[in-house]
């Protein structure tokens, strides 16, 4: 069966689906997350959930997966109804879910993780010969070949990715949901996943997909639905929905695709209005010479200056990442200087760091960023009082000034500012974050990823930011997957390779094609 003939039987009327919603409802304190959503998954289609931050798309995987139990409305699968208290109860059901972060244990080997809890048994004891030659077959059905006597961490996320795919394939998933799952993936390894769903889709299985990226959504979509405020927009196939549509249904604007294009229109320009030549005569206020760390980051020379924007780009393991936490004092270099404004410092630890004026948003911003249990306002104000220190603690009321100020500047979308930050969609959780520097007055800002897994229109809500405190006189270090988002935000970009700086690129020179002609080695 061909992938346009599942195409065709999917998006026949009779068809029945696979997994029907009908009237879920679910409220939380203060939000109401779904409201009366309808949704359906057909047999081999790959079916897109859009929507902004805080749309309700997460919430409504959880009611699918058993993690939240919808307060009203239906769940038929397979023609019955179910009602799923836990997550275990929908993996008995076919119902399987792969979450941005890979949710397996990198310290097993792919077998042990393939077979986790339902490990074959031999005369009471384990088969491990049973379960190596299972978790081969499993990985087969992908076309991927390798040693699952080895750790899972011993592959890269993109395998971590096929081996929690072959996991939940194991077990006769009659439903696949994958939440973001190629936020940490690079071009070649996003088109090899995405060979794998279309082989999938001839098994008819129903794939439910979540991503922010509107290229990708094209790629693999047969379906889309569109959420937005808690409520269905509604239900399109993919062909029948442009992109500038796509967007315009997602924000609740007629036109917004149109005017997304044209702030990226705007940005561009801004940067290009900047006067280049006052940039290149300015001296560096920040300046890294040989800075390195043995097995994690080749010595680079990195400049910065004030009201600039320094893009890093290169692919995953490039040393992007690895720049910025050296930069910071996370993880201390055992080789090079750095000097800030003119004076040699030392960067021991992000304390250290913070003393001389740079804040950090990391690109992992739930583990590495935000306290989720705590409110906005003590998520805001965590960097300003260990500036500070703790003998002149933040009374509450400078405190809740300082969030609503910042929560009324940045546009954060809560109730108010002693809301958990938890609750909040990842866009305006990153907006916390950037609150969160903003308030301790920092020279230089490391953003890593900020605009990674956050809806089209926050993104740009991001960058306008962006611009906006370069014009104050900020330095900013930018990292991103995404190219072309660094190329039209940066005024100068250092292009990464194999953890070392190979070239560094302004003005005109600073393209998408040469970047990826340095990354690849072509120019050589």
């Amino acid at each position: 069966m061909t992938n346009d003939t599942v195409l065709n039987e999917a998006t026949r009327a009779d068809v029945a689906p696979v997994l029907q919603m009908t009237g879920v409802d679910k409220r939380f304190p203060g939000v109401h997350a779904l409201k009366q959503v309808d949704f359906r998954l057909l047999p081999g289609e790959v079916h897109t959930l859009m929507g902004q931050n805080g749309a309700g798309k997460s919430t409504l995987i959880n009611v699918l997966t058993g993690v939240f139990v919808p307060d009203s409305g239906e769940i038929v699968l397979d023609g019955q109804p179910v009602r799923f208290n836990s997550p275990k109860q929908a993996e008995a059901c076919g119902v399987r879910t792969l979450y941005q972060e890979v949710n397996l244990c990198p310290n097993l080997s792919v077998a042990e993780n393939i077979y986790a809890g339902r490990q074959p048994m031999r005369n009471g004891k384990i088969d491990w010969a049973a379960m190596r030659d299972g978790a081969q077959d499993a990985l087969a059905r992908l076309n991927i070949g390798l040693d699952v006597s080895k750790a899972l961490d011993y592959y890269p996320i993109a395998i971590q990715q096929m081996v929690a795919i072959a996991r939940a394939l194991s077990v006769d998933a009659r439903v696949l949901i994958l939440d973001e799952p190629t936020s940490s993936l690079d071009e070649d390894e996003v088109a090899r996943l995405f060979a794998v769903l279309r082989q999938l889709k001839q098994s008819r299985i129903a794939i439910l997909f979540v991503t922010h990226f509107l290229e990708q959504t094209y790629a693999i979509s047969d379906r889309i639905t569109v959420m937005r405020n808690g409520e269905r927009v509604g239900e399109y196939l993919a062909r029948d929905l442009s992109p500038a549509q796509l967007v315009a249904k997602m924000v609740g604007h007629e036109g917004v695709g149109e005017r997304l294009e044209q702030t990226a229109a705007e940005l561009a320009e801004r940067l290009d209005e900047r006067d280049a030549a006052a940039h290149g005569a300015a001296a560096p206020f920040v300046e890294m010479r040989g800075v390195g760390k043995r097995g994690q980051m080749q010595p680079v020379d990195i400049d910065i200056r004030r009201g600039e924007i320094l893009g890093l780009a290169g692919l995953l393991g490039s040393g992007r990442t690895e720049t910025a936490r050296l930069l910071f004092g996370v993880d201390r270099a055992d080789a090079g200087d750095v000097a800030f404004n003119g004076q040699a410092v030392k960067l021991r630890s992000p304390h250290d760091a913070v003393a001389q004026g740079i804040g950090f948003c990391p690109e992992d911003r739930k583990r590495e960023g935000i306290v989720a249990d705590l409110s906005i306002r003590e998520n805001i104000v965590l960097a300003l009082q260990a500036k500070l220190g703790w003998r002149r603690f933040i009374r509450r009321k400078r405190q809740r000034a300082i969030a609503d100020d910042y929560i009324r500047r940045l546009g954060i979308k809560a109730s108010d500012a002693e809301q958990p930050i938890g609750l909040l969609s990842g866009g305006n959780q990153q907006k916390v974050l950037l609150a969160r520097w903003l308030a301790t007055e920092p020279q230089l800002l490391i953003l890593d990823e900020p605009t990674r897994g956050i809806d089209v229109a926050a993104k740009f809500e991001i960058m306008d930011q962006m611009l906006a405190l370069c014009a104050k006189g900020l330095g900013i270090l930018f990292i991103s997957s995404e190219v072309s988002e660094v190329t039209r935000m940066s005024h100068r970009v250092a292009v990464l390779r194999d953890r070392n700086k190979i070239a560094e690129l302004s003005g005109r020179e600073a393209t998408d094609e040469n970047i990826y002609r340095l990354i690849s080695g072509a120019s050589e």
